[in-house]
């Protein structure tokens, strides 16, 4: 119970700060709105969910055994954004040719090559995992309590981006927003592979 506040506020600093997620989410909810939006909202938190658990059942250590794992993930991701980035650059508002809002299962998946969400499932696991609980369900408390605080703030990056839809109503601002918000993901990238 003394580890209870020092994880939640763990998982809200992980959860609010800027990472691929919150860059996806503000430029999904600035280019569809925040019901489109919605699916890869609960897709990125069901996907922490799952990270946590695969990371309080071992196989974080895994990253910790075989570092090349780890260097895999990193470049994937990377690429990932970039990719992602290069499509949000060509965007227009209601595009959905050029850039669609990532759905459920993507929203998962993408969890999978984003290093943010894995350092915060490997320090959830390997800080804040109560010695000699058992793994399965002290892994199930731990990712229910990040699911409950990190829905509301990624949520918040998405409403932010809609909350700029009124600016973006110019296609001109609309552009440089999605450019803008392309270079982040890039400059992130990179920071990825540092």
């Amino acid at each position: 119970m003394t580890q209870l506040l020092p994880m939640m506020m763990y998982c809200f600093v992980m959860s609010i700060t800027p990472g691929p997620n919150n860059l996806m989410l503000t430029a999904s909810g600035a280019n569809f709105g925040y019901r489109l939006t919605l699916p890869q909202v609960l897709g990125c938190v069901m996907g922490n969910v799952a990270l946590t658990l695969i990371a309080c059942n071992g196989l974080g250590q895994l990253f910790v055994a075989f570092p090349v794992a780890q260097v895999v993930l990193r470049t994937g991701g990377a690429l990932y954004l970039v990719w992602l980035a290069w499509k949000l650059a060509q965007s227009r508002m209601g595009d959905a040719q050029a850039l669609r809002p990532l759905t459920f299962l993507e929203g998962v998946m993408f969890q999978a090559f984003n290093p943010k969400s894995w350092i915060r499932a490997i320090t959830l696991a390997s800080v804040f995992m109560p010695a000699g609980a058992n793994p399965l369900t002290a892994g199930l408390a731990i990712s229910l309590i990040g699911a409950v605080i990190g829905f509301p703030c990624i949520s918040a990056w998405a409403l932010f981006g809609v909350a700029m839809r009124g600016v973006l109503s110019d296609p001109r601002r609309q552009r440089v927003f999605n450019v803008a918000m392309a270079a982040a993901l890039v400059v992130l990238a990179i920071d990825i592979l540092r």
